[in-house]
């Protein structure tokens, strides 16, 4: 049932990458739309599970905390040491390095292979639960396909590794509802794994997608689109009962 039900946020994803391919001709509006589901996901989403999941404070620090800030960091010494790399080969200090559009789009897949995990154990514990996870699920794999997508890309890969990066993405819920009814994943070590992956989404969305979003066009419609991007995550947590 877990399996059947990954489909369904196979097809989300697929759109959400879909309607981000179509609104190229409105760049800065897909980039704040985007850096507002990045937010919204972070903040409204995979914190607060993270916390829930690993909240057992190290040295005074909630694990989860502990663990985002790290997510952070590392996001940012990477994208730093590539581009040092790439100034050191010629290239100009503003241009982006593909890597990094590519290593993102990476974990936003396993973001998605986690989600598939989550979907399958919630319907071995009751149909019930799997519905409520499901409805989580396929809700905001649109926002992963758009910005699965919307990352690779600005960063400067070419459209086919865009489009490869996104039907990779909507593969992995399946592979992960698959692989449930293997085995479960401890609950701390999921909790662990969301505050770190978190930490780095989040410095894609404030340090890259916003700050691009709004260079070049620093428009109230850029700005209304970051709000209903993270206004969209919030109904959908909402509705899923967070």
């Amino acid at each position: 049932m877990a399996v059947v039900v990954a489909l369904g946020a196979f097809l989300m994803t697929l759109f959400g990458g879909w309607t981000a391919q179509r609104v190229t001709d409105r760049r800065h509006l897909v980039l704040g739309l985007a850096g507002g589901l990045m937010l919204g996901v972070v903040g409204l989403d995979l914190l607060p599970e993270a916390l829930e999941a690993a909240g057992e404070k190290v040295f005074g620090v909630p694990q989860a905390l502990l663990l985002f800030v790290g997510g952070f960091l590392l996001a940012h010494v990477v994208e730093r040491l590539l581009a040092v790399r790439r100034a050191a080969h010629g290239a100009g200090a503003d241009e982006r390095a593909p890597q990094v559009g590519l290593t993102a789009a990476a974990a936003m897949v396993l973001h998605s292979l986690m989600d598939g995990v989550a979907l399958g154990a919630a319907f071995q514990v009751s149909g019930g639960m799997g519905v409520t996870v499901a409805l989580a699920v396929i809700t905001h794999d649109f926002a992963d396909g758009f910005n699965t997508y919307t990352i690779t890309s600005l960063y400067g890969n070419a459209r086919r590794k865009a489009v490869a990066m996104l039907v990779a993405d909507a593969v992995a819920p399946i592979a992960g509802a698959a692989l449930a009814t293997l085995f479960t994943l401890p609950e701390e070590l999921l909790g662990s794994y969301l505050g770190f992956f978190g930490g780095a989404l989040l410095y894609l969305a404030a340090a890259e997608i916003l700050p691009e979003a709004h260079h070049a066009h620093p428009a109230l419609t850029t700005l209304l689109c970051t709000v209903a991007g993270v206004a969209f995550i919030w109904l959908v947590v909402g509705l899923s009962g967070g």
